[in-house]
């Protein structure tokens, strides 16, 4: 007999397996970078190690700023209301323009106190070319991010899989070619690998814009009377945009600096904290997929005040992620000597990334609900409370339980990654619990 779950699970996976494609291919690339980095040497890959644990927060922040869009559209096109969809569309691309300038000029300025970090001075040296080319792909991330969202709100998520499978596979080959030097490149290393990033994410929202004067989706929202850069507007992204970001940096900054702290151990730990955490994102990322669509359905059946379908698909997608990550965990603890021997063939490092995908692999489960939870109080646009327990979770437990056990019990590398697990299973249990609460306070008996 059907339960009152039954009904969401394949609408939700449908519509969150382009989001998830996308997103593993995102993260594949980023494999992909870390693996062909890892073949020139392990110094370069600690380097991209670092530069990317500085420039994650900038990165998630912008992206955080972009989701504002897709709970405001959803709702509206949950209402059939069109004038309201074509409003957003256009202030959100204003909105993350205005924003990527300025995340740009903030993220330059880090470049200045990179070697203060307490880096080794080749990691340094090697890391801040390559930092300076990510830093210059924000704005045409902001602006790919604004018609992925937009595109989401509607509840197409297949228009920015086929572009983001398109910049993954050029970002690849444009890697190949700048890392090692074929076809008569220069042998570039990590800077080759930068500018394979640059250019695919630049060509990546060129796309997107271009298919939007082409593709009906797009094309039935560009006229609308409400057309010039409005301040209110504006406001309106930033106050709900802004908690997502923060969130978004509380949780990655607290990786960043577990990815410092590493540095402080040795080049070697790091160098195998890179490994597991870009194993880690990955399931993280495909989790986060199905977060994405379950934003889009609770902001969808919000805007047609189907409260009692709303919730059950939120927790359809609760069972989906937990089933998905046990299995995750399950292939982390049974490989973990494996997977990462495909990254390099150093001995110590893979002997020390075994030992961290142990924790890892125990994470999973917390992991993707804390992710998909955070969805569904998107789609409701509570963005205040997961900023105020984030900060709990990861400043007031993960990190100071990582240090206590890294450097304080001297368990080494494995403690940081303690701190972590501790972190999210923090999060996860205090986001489900918000959700039970707002829906018995709002939409119970709505």
């Amino acid at each position: 007999m059907k339960n009152r779950y039954s009904a969401h699970y394949w609408p939700n996976i449908k519509l969150a397996t382009p989001v998830v494609l996308a997103q593993a291919g995102q993260m594949l690339v980023n494999l992909a970078d870390t693996v062909m980095v890892g073949q020139v040497g392990t110094l370069p890959l600690a380097a991209a190690s670092f530069a990317n644990s500085i420039f994650i927060n900038v990165h998630v922040f912008g992206i955080g700023i972009s989701y504002a869009i897709t709970p405001l559209v959803g709702k509206a096109f949950g209402a059939k209301d069109k004038d309201t969809c074509s409003y957003w569309f256009k202030q959100g691309i204003y909105a993350n323009i205005i924003i990527g300038i300025g995340l740009s000029l903030l993220a330059g300025l880090i470049v200045f106190i990179m070697p203060f970090m307490g880096q080794e001075d080749g990691v340094v040296e090697e890391a801040i070319p390559y930092f300076i080319l990510l830093v210059l792909s924000i704005i045409p991330l902001q602006i790919f991010n604004s018609y992925k969202q937009f595109a989401e709100g509607l509840s197409n998520t297949k228009i920015a899989m086929l572009i983001t499978i398109g910049g993954n596979v050029l970002n690849v080959l444009l890697n190949f070619v700048f890392i090692y030097g074929h076809f008569g490149a220069p042998a570039l290393g990590l800077v080759g690998a930068g500018i394979g990033t640059l250019v695919s994410r630049i060509l990546m929202a060129i796309a997107f814009v271009w298919l939007s004067y082409y593709i009906e989706l797009f094309k039935r929202y560009r006229s609308s009377e409400n057309s010039a850069f409005s301040r209110q507007a504006f406001a309106r992204l930033w106050k709900l945009g802004l908690p997502i970001g923060l969130q978004f940096i509380i949780e990655v900054f607290a990786f960043s600096l577990g990815s410092i702290m590493m540095g402080w151990i040795s080049a070697t730990s790091l160098a195998a904290h890179q490994i597991v955490l870009s194993m880690a994102s990955l399931t993280y990322m495909m989790s986060s997929g199905l977060a994405s669509a379950t934003t889009i359905k609770v902001s969808i059946f919000r805007g047609q005040k189907r409260y009692s379908s709303m919730k059950n698909s939120a927790f359809a997608s609760i069972h989906l992620v937990l089933l998905f990550m046990t299995i995750m965990g399950i292939l982390f603890l049974s490989m973990r000597y494996f997977l990462p021997s495909l990254f390099v063939d150093d001995t110590e490092v893979i002997a020390l990334a075994a030992g961290l995908m142990l924790v890892a692999g125990l994470f999973q489960i917390f992991d993707g609900l804390q992710v998909v939870a955070l969805g569904i109080l998107r789609g409701l646009e509570d963005v205040v409370m997961p900023v105020v327990g984030a900060g709990i979770a990861y400043w007031l437990i993960s990190l100071p339980v990582g240090y206590l056990s890294a450097f304080i019990f001297d368990i080494g590398p494995v403690g940081i990654w303690i701190g972590y697990l501790t972190g999210l299973a923090s999060a996860g249990v205090f986001l489900l619990l918000r959700f039970r609460y707002l829906y018995m306070k709002k939409y119970k008996h709505g």
